[in-house]
């Protein structure tokens, strides 16, 4: 049975097994049903403007547009849009920014049984919800310097195993530049090298293999 009361629901995540699962539970409760589902940013977009859903529910990685992006767009058309990030890791950039772009809740999917109703249920009536993993790691990093957009640029370079001599062509700047953008890096990371540098960005989610 569907009534007007029930919380509707939109799914934006790009593996068909995780929608099922999300789907099934969630339409499982006489409060809420699924009322659309999306695998990329791009579809969540228009499936957002022709349902209207009261909870969005969105993957950060995504096909051809990122959750970020796509939360960003959202918010700006639909700002009362109430949306709840759904998460394999708890780096705090990515986490940061997800806040920034309008993210209400997170969920964690090694423990989204648990708390995916609840959050649901939460966030509708108003609430947030920040797990404490993503939490402690927030307060961890506050107030340290962050990476510029040029900086991650050439970090996503040298994640790739590139050259200074091959980023400088790319970015078209000089080697000398890249050196200095690669003692920022390791300055504000604290890390000893350039490949502690890369294992940290994509642990804190500034970047993604």
């Amino acid at each position: 049975m569907t009534t007007d009361r029930q919380i509707k629901v939109l799914i934006v995540d790009d593996h068909p097994l995780m929608r099922a699962g999300i789907a099934g539970e969630i339409n499982a409760q006489r409060d809420m049903r699924v009322v659309a589902e999306g695998a990329d940013g791009e579809s969540a977009i228009e499936l957002f403007r022709r349902h209207l859903p009261d909870i969005t529910l969105m993957d950060l990685k995504l096909p051809h547009m990122n959750g970020i992006d796509c939360m960003t767009i959202i918010r700006t058309e639909f700002r009362h849009a109430r949306i709840i990030v759904l998460t394999s890791i708890a780096g705090d950039v990515q986490m940061t920014r997800a806040f920034k772009a309008g993210a209400v809740g997170f969920l964690l999917k090694d423990t989204l049984r648990a708390d995916l109703v609840n959050t649901i249920r939460l966030v509708h009536a108003g609430g947030r919800k920040i797990p404490e993993e993503i939490a402690q790691q927030i307060a961890e990093h506050a107030g340290e310097d962050i990476l510029s957009t040029r900086e991650i640029e050439v970090l996503r370079c040298v994640a790739r195993g590139q050259s200074n001599k091959i980023i400088a062509d790319k970015l078209t700047i000089t080697e000398h530049t890249v050196k200095n953008h690669l003692k920022n890096i390791l300055s504000k990371l604290n890390a000893d090298d350039r490949t502690h540098a890369v294992t940290i960005a994509l642990k804190r989610g500034y970047i993604d293999l």
